[in-house]
């Protein structure tokens, strides 16, 4: 009974750190597609900016801040990359579907010949450490479980909540609502559809890379090819299956978040079950 209690209470400590990435990336999504613009690269930013985190953590070093800026370039260099999408399905309109698919595939190609070029590939990095909020880490199972976390765990929920309040409390949230939904009305009333659609896909694209970021920064602390896992691909199920409302994806993200983290722990249960 202790074994199986130990196996519950660490599935349950790892499901916040395998739900994050899910979370934000589909959080990203929704801002884009509240804008009226499908994202189907999310893939590749998740790529792009797990590499540019596990690039510039090795460039920073161990500083104290070295994490911290990591992340931050993981959702610069993802939001540079979809300056490319945002051009060409907003200025150039090509079809959003073939923009987004063939992103992934210049996304997967590219941070590949980085990863190697630069050296980066297997390389380990420190990552970010854990935050125990005292005193409540100190209760029984759900001090590690939800008060033993990094930093990132405790900021998405937050996240979640000012997209929210921008998204329906304010007047910017309902421009961009407009914008998505009759970008004709939006562009009579005075609203640059173009300026929003890109500012969308930027702020879109950054949340991803921030997921990506945290995928190879934090969660695995190095980089490999096609890292990603595909976790793209989901988080555009979250988004369809949470009918872009942030509170039912961060939902979704949680119950992904449990089947991965499910995955190791039975493993090392010794129960053998295919990922």
């Amino acid at each position: 009974m202790d074994v199986f209690a130990s196996v519950v209470v660490n599935w349950l400590a790892s499901t916040p750190s395998f739900a994050v990435p899910f979370a934000l990336a589909a959080l990203g999504l929704i801002v884009s597609e509240r804008a009226g613009v499908l994202s189907l690269g999310a893939e590749g930013f998740l790529l792009v900016g797990a590499l540019a985190g596990i690039g510039a953590r090795l460039a920073l070093g161990d500083g104290a801040a070295a994490g911290a800026l990591s992340l931050a370039a993981s959702m610069a260099a993802a939001a540079v990359v979809a300056l490319l999408f945002a051009t060409l399905v907003v200025l150039m309109r090509v079809n959003q579907v073939i923009a987004g698919l063939a992103l992934v595939f210049f996304c997967q190609g590219l941070t590949s010949l980085l990863g190697a070029l630069f050296g980066w590939t297997n390389r380990t990095v420190p990552g970010i450490g854990e935050l125990a909020l005292w005193p409540l880490s100190e209760l029984p199972v759900l001090g590690r479980v939800l008060f033993t976390q990094d930093a990132v765990v405790y900021l998405t929920p937050l996240v979640f909540l000012g997209a929210t309040w921008v998204l329906t409390r304010t007047t910017l949230g309902l421009r961009l609502r407009a914008v998505g939904e009759n970008p004709e009305a939006a562009d009579a009333a005075g609203i640059s559809v173009v300026g929003y659609r890109f500012a969308a896909i930027l702020a879109g694209a950054a949340l991803i890379g921030l997921a990506g970021g945290y995928i190879s920064v934090v969660s695995t602390k190095l980089w490999v090819d096609g890292m990603s896992g595909g976790r793209g691909w989901i988080a555009i199920g979250l988004v369809i299956f949470a009918r872009w409302a942030p509170w039912r994806a961060l939902g979704g993200a949680v119950l992904f978040g449990c089947i991965e983290a499910l995955i190791p722990q039975l493993a090392a249960a010794g129960v053998r079950l295919p990922q």
